[in-house]
């Protein structure tokens, strides 16, 4: 990206002042299984743990220590892996791992299959004897809840390696494309449940629960209900948006998802924030 000063994301990229890897790397005081615990104590509904991808952190790292990224990216997995497994083993049920590189490489014409299927492997390393449900999250970039594409990218090319990740489910942005990517699945068979994002990360305009019910129909198309699970694009944690638009995001989510539970006759959610008694 050429970005220049007078720019948000220069503001935010350049703020960020990458580290240098001069030495082989070790886990230090991560301690993943401590941060959950911390978490968990703090509430009685089970805490999901999420993390970000062994093989993103090299694109925040100098790396003066390995002869290749590719190498760092392995003894990354291998770290990760440890503290995965320490989470999964304190009890955690469902771990997301964030932003495996898959999409964001296959943008690029110089990247090879090889290439993705490096991805594919090294995440596979970074997941393997995870006892608990993995979860993938992908999405088009979230610095400072700002979109880095416009015009966001397709899936297309990505979609075949991320199927082949040891994950049990897959996230995508859906909200900002009104689903053009959804389509594709038909051409995919897998057993992997299929994430949407219904409500974007990067609008503050809360979406129409109408809005949310025909994204998720549209989804229906192609992924059938057992497999289909609704979500954001993305957090809403990135400084950008209030807490209260970020609330009624969710409150938008669950309204329209049991639109389309009543349409199909199954359970719908609580939604508190719409009880006229507590409103």
């Amino acid at each position: 990206m050429d970005l220049k000063p007078g720019q948000i994301l220069w503001e935010v990229e350049e703020a960020y002042q990458a580290p240098v890897a001069v030495d082989k790397l070790t886990a230090g005081p991560i301690d993943y299984d401590a941060v959950w615990k911390s978490a968990q104590r703090l509430t009685d509904r089970p805490v999901k743990f999420g993390a970000v991808s062994a093989q993103t952190l090299p694109s925040m790292l100098w790396n003066e220590a390995y002869d290749t990224d590719e190498e760092m990216i392995l003894a990354l997995c291998d770290i990760m892996n440890v503290q995965l497994k320490a989470v999964a083993a304190a009890g955690c049920r469902v771990i997301q791992v964030e932003e495996p590189l898959h999409h964001f490489m296959s943008l690029n014409p110089d990247t090879t299959d090889n290439d993705l299927a490096f991805l594919t492997e090294a995440f596979n390393r970074e997941v393997a004897g995870v006892d608990a449900e993995i979860w993938v999250h992908t999405c088009w970039g979230n610095p400072n809840q700002q979109a880095l594409h416009w015009n966001r990218p397709s899936y297309e090319r990505a979609l075949p390696h991320l199927l082949q990740l040891d994950a049990d489910v897959i996230t995508f942005e859906c909200a900002s494309t009104s689903g053009k990517d959804l389509p594709l699945f038909a051409s995919h068979e897998t057993d992997k449940k299929i994430a949407i994002g219904v409500v974007s990360h990067t609008n503050t305009t809360v979406e129409p629960v109408e809005v949310v019910a025909s994204l998720i129909r549209k989804a229906l198309d192609t992924v059938p209900p057992e497999r289909l699970v609704i979500t954001s694009d993305c957090g809403f944690g990135r400084e950008g948006l209030s807490r209260r638009i970020a609330f009624y995001k969710c409150v938008a989510l669950v309204q329209g998802t049991n639109v389309v539970r009543r349409e199909l006759g199954l359970p719908e959610a609580e939604v508190r924030a719409a009880d006229e008694g507590l409103a």
